[in-house]
């Protein structure tokens, strides 16, 4: 268990073809929490070969900038503590959503707020977006606590916006972010 979490040991990068053993564990570990909303990415690392083609398909993605997937993670041991996602990048709008996801034993250490902030920096500074979107479920407070830590601003109730695996359409909360450079 993680009791006192220094954020400067963190990183977040790329996902290398050596980390398929541990995201691949990572997703198995928490499974439980990611099946709701992470429903794509958890078959999509559902074994170790699929989670070898998972990093293939997500690097190409960088280059073909669709999507960035980023590994949150400790400097010194390289251990992953979660996954930030830049996705929906709508290049013509400058726009993109995030998706986050964060080991249940980081959960509410600051950690997920760091990663935002960090790739919010990236995606104005270096992508030049101008609206960062993050798309959450009103009970996921965790999630509203990043996207307000952040200075995402709520927006609009968007109905039926999100259907879980053999689930029921959900209403998610709209939060975003403008670039005032």
């Amino acid at each position: 268990m993680v009791n006192n979490l220094n954020i400067e040991y963190y990183i977040i990068d790329k996902l290398k073809p050596i980390d398929s053993n541990q995201l691949h564990q990572f997703m198995s570990d928490n499974k439980e929490r990611l099946k709701l909303f992470f429903p794509v990415t958890l078959e999509m690392n559902s074994s170790l070969e699929k989670t070898e083609e998972y990093i293939s398909i997500k690097n190409k993605e960088i280059e073909e900038k669709t999507n960035f997937t980023f590994a949150i993670r400790d400097k010194n041991n390289q251990q992953i503590a979660g996954l930030m996602i830049i996705k929906k990048i709508d290049w013509d709008n400058k726009q993109g959503e995030f998706a986050y996801c964060i080991g249940s034993e980081f959960e509410g250490k600051g950690l997920t707020s760091f990663a935002v902030k960090e790739m919010a920096d990236f995606a104005f500074e270096d992508l030049g977006l101008k609206t960062l979107q993050i798309i959450a479920h009103k009970t996921n407070l965790g999630s509203v606590k990043v996207a307000k830590n952040n200075g995402f601003v709520w927006q609009k109730t968007l109905i039926n916006e999100f259907t879980p695996t053999n689930g029921t359409p959900l209403d998610m909360e709209l939060y975003e972010l403008y670039n005032e450079k």
